[in-house]
């Protein structure tokens, strides 16, 4: 298997990239459109962006050595975006056989609610989630490598370049080498879990003690905090309020002030969760993590759609970051949005709402889907179209979640000073003939797919919608290969099964 980085093509060194006329949407905080508009990078940041007749202006300006050595991209049939924030993702690729995955039939007919819908099993879930703990482990590091790798690479490709994690099912050291490799900014984390709210049970039971799950995370502080990229950060997250012991949240509170960091964590996000956590821990989620000194502003409220007055008048008076997946949620029997609507009131409240894709073990809508499902699933609830316009959602999937991971002064954007991160989409096509506003077509029509080139820190990461650093095929193989030894060692699933499998794949 291959561990080493995949690369193939060399870059062309340039000093600076010039999209020149093309259709802009900075995502900035006065919601600027240009619709002919240019942008200028130098090394690895936004040096102009403006009107086209401004950019040359700025262009004109530079030494001529750095005007020279620019690349020009005739942009007058694409859009320009800033560069996707996803901040609540998690990395299962290496359950993709048996957890939902490839053992499945072909045919849907027989499928059975799973337990995240008709209000959540909580039980089911704390028992799942704790157990994920230790197949971290169980991974070689050169599978979670190439697992990593190649689930980020996804992301990558659907134009994120900024992901944060929530806790994965993979090695933090892996998955933070995966993004080094891939050129992706990302907010690394650990799968924390030190107890259990079994079935038949009224008290939480410790899985694990909280030092040892505090000390991995510390570890993880410790090497992104010496990062000199710029690519990596870390935060604590809490998988479920029903997998934390008072000592665990209680350390998580005390990281995020000694090293200055964000936290994340699900909270009130289903249903049943509010009973289930009084009876386990005595206290309801969000009242539960304010007593633990974890509402703050620091904090990133993933799913948040249930919870009573009191409880949000403490997310309010926090600042808290509300962070949501609604392309996500009809697929999981999620009811988030809808049963309380409580996210788009306290939007209109005035917290900061991102969006994200959640993750699963097969690839799920991306941000462009989660765009989509915003602008019309809010706009549905209020029974006003203007509710969430299409540069509202925009904002909520790179500027405002770019300020929840308190990265926002340097991605989020396309504003002078900022890092050169930016999206290129074709808009020259039937969907978006004589429509002068090409992000509502987008919205309307278009998906992850169409998205033609990724660029980090000035980088050009994808471009015709191909990797320019990586051998995607091997990229798969990789993959596959891990898939199989790990399913096989680990999950217990018969070797014949698995090769059966994988060698439809790889044939492809």
């Amino acid at each position: 298997m291959t561990t080493a980085p995949t690369g193939h093509t060399a870059p062309t060194s340039h000093t600076g990239l010039l999209f020149r006329d093309g259709h802009v949407y900075p995502g900035d905080t006065g919601a600027t459109v240009l619709s002919s508009g240019s942008v200028l990078v130098v090394g690895d940041r936004i040096a102009a962006v403006g009107p086209t007749a401004e950019v040359d202006a700025a262009v004109a300006a530079l030494d001529p050595a750095v005007r020279d050595g620019l690349r020009t991209v005739d942009a007058r049939r694409s859009m320009i975006l800033p560069g996707l924030v996803n901040p609540h993702w998690h990395e299962l690729f290496a359950m993709r056989i048996p957890f939902k995955g490839a053992l499945r039939p072909p045919h849907d007919r027989d499928d059975v609610a799973a337990f995240m819908a008709l209000g959540g099993d909580l039980r089911q879930i704390s028992v799942v989630f704790d157990s994920f703990y230790d197949q971290v482990d169980s991974l070689t590091p050169d599978e979670a490598l190439a697992v990593a790798r190649y689930s980020m690479w996804t992301q990558l490709r659907t134009g994120v370049t900024t992901l944060g994690d929530v806790g994965s099912l993979n090695r933090p050291d892996a998955m933070a080498d995966a993004a080094l490799d891939l050129g992706i900014r990302f907010m690394a984390s650990t799968w924390a879990s030190d107890a259990v709210c079994a079935p038949g049970e009224t008290r939480f039971r410790r899985t694990r003690d909280a030092d040892g799950v505090l000390a991995r995370l510390e570890t993880l502080l410790d090497r992104c905090a010496a990062d000199t990229t710029g690519r990596l950060r870390a935060r604590p997250t809490a998988v479920y309020g029903t997998n934390m012991t008072d000592e665990l949240g209680r350390g998580f509170a005390e990281l995020c002030e000694r090293y200055d960091v964000p936290f994340a964590a699900h909270i009130g996000a289903l249903r049943n969760e509010a009973e289930v956590m009084r009876t386990y821990f005595g206290a309801t989620p969000v009242r539960r993590f304010a007593e633990l000194g974890l509402v703050t502003d620091r904090l990133m409220s993933v799913h948040t759609g249930y919870a009573d007055e009191e409880e949000r008048k403490l997310l309010l008076a926090a600042g808290a970051h509300l962070n949501h997946s609604p392309a996500k949620y009809g697929g999981a029997g999620e009811t988030t949005l809808t049963d309380t609507r409580m996210i788009p009131e306290l939007r209109r409240a005035g917290l900061d709402v991102s969006l994200s894709t959640d993750g699963t073990a097969l690839p799920i809508s991306g941000m462009a889907e989660s765009m989509r499902a915003a602008w019309q699933m809010f706009n549905e609830m209020s029974g006003d179209p203007t509710e969430v316009l299409p540069t509202d959602a925009l904002a909520m999937a790179t500027r405002i979640p770019a300020k929840g991971l308190r990265w926002d002064q340097e991605v989020g954007s396309l504003e002078a000073g900022k890092q050169a991160d930016l999206v290129v989409v074709p808009v020259d096509d039937w969907r978006y003939l004589l429509n002068p506003r090409p992000l509502e077509s987008f919205l309307a029509l278009g998906g992850s797919m169409d998205i033609d080139t990724v660029v980090v820190a000035g980088e050009v990461l994808l471009e015709g919608g191909r990797s320019t650093r990586l051998d995607e095929r091997q990229l798969k193989d990789d993959y596959l290969e891990a898939l199989g030894s790990f399913s096989v060692r680990s999950l217990g699933i018969p070797s014949d099964v698995v090769q059966g499998l994988l060698a439809k794949e790889t044939n492809r």
